[in-house]
C-alpha cells in the first residue's frame, strides 16, 4: 500500500468555499475509482464523494448533493473536491482513497473546520 497526500483544507465560514486535493506521489492511480471521505471527531468515517476512472461519472452522499463536486486530473494524478456552501455540521478531517474498496493506506486527511 501507499499513502496518499490529502491538501487544502483550512478555517472558513459557513458559506465559505474550499478547494481539496488529493494525490499519490510516484504513483498513477488513473485507472481507479477514487472517492473522498470524512470524519468528524467521535465519529465514524464516512463516504463523502465518488468519481469514476475517467472522471465522467460520479457519486455523492445526500448530505453534500449540490454543495461539493469531485473532479480529477488524470494528466496530474489528482483528485479534488469543490466544497462550496460550508456547513458547521461539515467539520471534519477529510481523506481520499480508492472507491469502494481502499486499496491505499489511509494518509493524514486535511482538516476543514467551518465556524464564525
Amino acid at each position: 500500500q501507499v499513502q496518499l497526500a490529502e491538501s487544502g483544507g483550512g478555517l472558513v465560514q459557513p458559506g465559505g468555499s474550499l478547494r481539496l486535493s488529493c494525490a499519490a506521489p510516484g504513483r498513477t492511480f488513473s485507472g481507479n475509482v477514487m472517492g473522498w471521505f470524512r470524519q468528524a471527531p467521535g465519529k465514524e468515517r464516512e463516504f463523502v464523494a465518488a468519481i469514476g476512472s475517467s472522471g465522467f461519472s460520479r457519486s455523492y452522499a445526500d448530505s453534500v448533493k449540490g454543495r461539493f463536486t469531485i473532479s480529477r486530473d488524470n494528466s496530474k494524478n489528482t483528485v479534488y473536491l469543490q466544497i462550496n456552501s460550508l456547513k458547521p455540521e461539515d467539520t471534519a478531517v477529510y481523506y481520499c482513497n480508492s472507491y469502494p474498496a481502499p486499496i491505499y493506506a489511509w494518509g493524514q486527511g486535511t482538516q476543514v473546520t467551518v465556524s464564525s
